[in-house]
C-alpha cells in the first residue's frame, strides 16, 4: 500500500515542524546564527535571537514566522549574563526546547605567536561559551521535562588540521566542540536533549571577511573543495532545521559537516 500525496505531505511537515517550540541562537546578528533563526522561525519556533551587540530592527524583521521574533543582548562568556537571558526567555516565552549554539571567534595567527591572551579570549568564546549556554538551556529542559534539542556549530576545522593558514586556537576549540558534542549527548540523554553539531565549510559571512579579501586563498580553498565553491549561509540552516527537529529523533552526538565535500578528500 502506497502512501498518497497527501500523507508524505503531512509526514513531512511532521518531520520539520516546529510550531510551539522555543529557540535561542546566539550570535544569531548575521551570517550563520542569523540563516537558522529565520528558517527555525520559518518552521513555526518562536525565536529569541542573542547577540553581543543589539541587533537592527530589520535584521530582527527579517526572521519570518508565525510568531515575532525577539532579541536579547547576552555575551556567551559572562555567566551572570547567560543566566539571565535564559531566565528573561523562560518568563517571556516557556523553557527553552532548542538551542542554537553558534556565537564563535577567530584569531589567525600562528601558533608560536599568538599571546596567552588571544588564546584564552578564542577558549571563552568558542568552548566555554558552548557549555554555559548548553548547560543553561540543558537545566530549563530537564526542569521541563519535555526533552530538546542543541545543536552546537563546530566547523571543517575541527575534523580536520587545517594547512592553509595557522589557525590553532580555533581548530583546537572546535574540535573539542565535537567531543563536548558526544559527551553531552551521552550525559543527557536519559531526558531525551538530543545534541548534535554540524560543521560548516567556508562560508560567505562577515566572519570569514579577511579571508574574502585575499583572492588567491579563496581560489585555493575553492579547489580544496569538490563543489568548487564556499557556501552560502542558506545552505548552512537546513542543517540546523533538521537536527532541530523531530525527523531527527534518533539522532544524537553526531556532528554533520556541511562542506561541500571538503573533508571527503
Amino acid at each position: 500500500m502506497h502512501d498518497t500525496d497527501e500523507t508524505v505531505s503531512t509526514n513531512l511537515a511532521g518531520f520539520f515542524g516546529l510550531a510551539g517550540k522555543v529557540a535561542a541562537v546566539t550570535g544569531a546578528g548575521s551570517g550563520i546564527g542569523l540563516a537558522a533563526a529565520q528558517a527555525l522561525a520559518a518552521a513555526g519556533a518562536r525565536v529569541v535571537v542573542l547577540d553581543r551587540a543589539t541587533v537592527e530592527p530589520d535584521v530582527l524583521a527579517s526572521i519570518k514566522g508565525s510568531v515575532p521574533a525577539s532579541s536579547l543582548v547576552m555575551d556567551v562568556v559572562d555567566e551572570e549574563q547567560v543566566n539571565a537571558a535564559f531566565d528573561e526567555i523562560k518568563a517571556t516565552h516557556g523553557s527553552v526546547d532548542i538551542l542554537v549554539n553558534n556565537a564563535g571567534l577567530a584569531i589567525r595567527d600562528a601558533a608560536v605567536n599568538l599571546s596567552l591572551e588571544a588564546w584564552e579570549k578564542v577558549v571563552a568564546v568558542n568552548m566555554t561559551g558552548v557549555f554555559l549556554c548548553a548547560r543553561t538551556a540543558a537545566r530549563q529542559m530537564i526542569a521541563a521535562s519535555r526533552g530538546g534539542a542543541i545543536i552546537n556549530t563546530a566547523s571543517i576545522m575541527g575534523l580536520s588540521g587545517g594547512g592553509l593558514y595557522p589557525n590553532i586556537s580555533y581548530q583546537t576549540t572546535k574540535g573539542a566542540i565535537v567531543n563536548m558534542t558526544r559527551a553531552l549527548a551521552v550525559e543527557w540523554a536519559p531526558h531525551n536533549i538530543r545534541v548534535n553539531a554540524i560543521a560548516p565549510t567556508y562560508v560567505r559571512t562577515p566572519f570569514i571577511a579577511p579571508l574574502l579579501a585575499q583572492p588567491d586563498l579563496m581560489q585555493r580553498i575553492e579547489a580544496m573543495t569538490p563543489l568548487r565553491r564556499i557556501a552560502e549561509p542558506h545552505e548552512i540552516s537546513p542543517a540546523i532545521l533538521f537536527l532541530a527537529g523531530p525527523g531527527a529523533a534518533m539522532v544524537t552526538g553526531h556532528t554533520l559537516p556541511v562542506d561541500g565535500g571538503f573533508l571527503a578528500q
